[in-house]
C-alpha cells in the first residue's frame, strides 16, 4: 500500500507547487485568478489530471483551460526543477465539477425527503 501513499504525497506536492507556479509564474492572460483543487496521477506516473475553479463564465473557463494547457509544458519544466522526482507527469488540466455535483445532490434530496418540522421550544410551551 506503500504506492498509495506514494501517490497521494506526490498529488498534494504537485498541487502546492503547480499552485504557486501559476500565481508567481505564469503570465498568460488568459490564466486569471485559478484555485487548484486537487490533483489525479496516474498510477504509472506518466500523467496528471489538474483539476481546477475559475471565476467567469464558461467561455471565460475554457479560455483559462487553453491558457493553463498552453502553460503545461513551462510548469513541467518548472515543476522538474523544484520536485525531486525522475520524471514529471504530463498534465492535464480539467475543470472542477464537484461543486455543481455536491450541489445536485442537495437539490435531489430536498426534493425527495420531506421537509422536516422545526424543533420545538420547550419553553414556549
Amino acid at each position: 500500500m506503500s504506492g498509495g501513499k506514494r501517490i497521494a504525497r506526490l498529488n498534494e506536492q504537485l498541487k502546492r507547487e503547480i499552485s504557486e507556479l501559476i500565481r508567481k509564474q505564469v503570465r498568460d492572460p488568459r490564466v486569471g485568478l485559478v484555485t487548484i483543487t486537487g490533483v489525479d496521477v496516474a498510477r504509472d506516473l506518466g500523467s496528471a489530471k489538474v483539476y481546477v475553479r475559475a471565476p467567469g463564465t464558461p467561455a471565460e473557463l475554457a479560455s483559462t483551460l487553453e491558457g493553463l494547457s498552453a502553460a503545461a509544458p513551462f510548469l513541467r519544466t518548472a515543476l522538474g526543477r523544484v520536485m525531486r522526482v525522475r520524471r514529471v507527469p504530463e498534465l492535464r488540466f480539467r475543470t472542477d465539477r464537484s461543486y455543481e455535483h455536491a450541489a445536485r445532490i442537495e437539490e435531489v434530496l430536498s426534493e425527495i425527503l420531506p421537509d422536516e418540522p422545526p424543533p420545538s421550544d420547550p419553553d414556549t410551551e
